[in-house]
């Protein structure tokens, strides 16, 4: 069986703090790359984090904080990236250390901008990672709730089953359960997806529509996601298992997503900029929008939901108008 060793936590957010929740009750150590010293010596004293679920308390003793990335990539074995997919590229511009040999787990909901690529072509094009040492975490999981100790379901995705299954039972606890998949491309283009259904859901929240049509919407983007999957990796899956279906429902209705939040804002009329502004937390649904719009320029997927997103954020298109043209093409 492959053993992980020695697993870090790059990444200081809310779902960063969570995945070190659940991995530090199973190892008693990890290593913690946050970007700032004050943050570390914040948390240290606090023993949470200073700036997310501040409720989820650990023993500092068991975690080897560093704000140099390339101690902690140099140090451990696994390294499981949880930063907002529009400052990975950032992170890594200082790394010197190779990451080839390491085997990288990507928590990021999100598509690398400029490259257009999901995270974990990104590390194999660009920092040469082979892919049976690529791994991603997916599934219906908002870090509040775990942080809760609610019972949530986590997929991980590699296409070697052996490294999967062990990352996998690192994972396992009493509120986690998980499965195993090759599908590494569906689950990550999904995962990016489901976030801009999650705003399309928040704009017609905001417009006031009910939850008659809010069902209409989501069932019309399983079946645009589908669509575009089957197209860009057409390989034999079940889109309604819930590291698909499952992720985009609760992103699409739960008050603990911050793209519908921010939807719901765009909905009741902020411009995107007073939006950003006003939430706390990145809305990783804005960038994947745009990126997934410059992608399916390659592919030519019929994706109605997306384009309307689109033309809401990055067109000025008055959400009433764009939405009302959505609602002729569904049925």
């Amino acid at each position: 069986m492959y053993n992980c060793g020695k697993i870090a936590i790059i990444g200081g957010g809310s779902w960063a703090t969570a995945i070190a929740k659940i991995v530090v009750q199973h190892t008693h150590h990890i290593g913690w790359y946050m970007r700032r010293d004050d943050q570390i010596e914040d948390f240290k004293r606090l023993t949470h984090n200073p700036s997310y679920l501040t409720s989820v308390h650990f023993n500092i003793k068991e975690i080897d904080f560093n704000s140099d990335l390339n101690k902690i990539v140099e140090a451990y074995d696994t390294l499981v990236f949880v930063v907002p997919s529009p400052y990975l590229k950032n992170h890594l511009r200082k790394l010197k250390v190779r990451l080839k040999d390491k085997f990288i787990v990507t928590a990021i909901k999100g598509i690398v901008p400029d490259e257009n690529l999901i995270c974990t072509e990104y590390f194999h094009q660009v920092f040469d990672v082979p892919h049976d040492n690529l791994a991603c975490i997916g599934g219906p999981s908002h870090a509040e709730e775990v942080a809760l100790e609610r019972l949530s379901y986590l997929t991980v995705g590699c296409s070697d089953m052996e490294k999967a299954q062990s990352f996998a039972d690192i994972l396992n606890s009493q509120f986690i359960k998980t499965k195993t998949s090759t599908d590494v491309i569906g689950i990550e283009y999904s995962s990016v997806l489901k976030n801009v259904y999650a705003i399309a859901a928040g704009i017609c929240n905001g417009l006031k529509f009910g939850d008659n049509f809010q069902a209409v919407l989501i069932a019309n983007a399983v079946q645009e996601m589908a669509r575009f999957l089957n197209t860009v990796h057409p390989i034999e899956r079940n889109v309604y298992d819930s590291v698909y279906l499952g992720d985009l429902l609760v992103t699409g209705y739960s008050n603990f997503s911050r793209n519908r939040v921010f939807g719901t804002m765009i909905g009741k009329g902020y411009s995107v900029k007073s939006a950003q502004m006003e939430m706390e937390m990145i809305a990783e649904g804005y960038f994947g929008t745009k990126c997934m719009k410059e992608i399916n320029r390659h592919w030519h997927v019929n994706m109605p939901i997306l384009d309307a997103v689109y033309n809401i954020l990055y067109e000025r298109i008055a959400p009433q108008i764009e939405i009302k043209l959505l609602t002729d093409s569904f049925r």
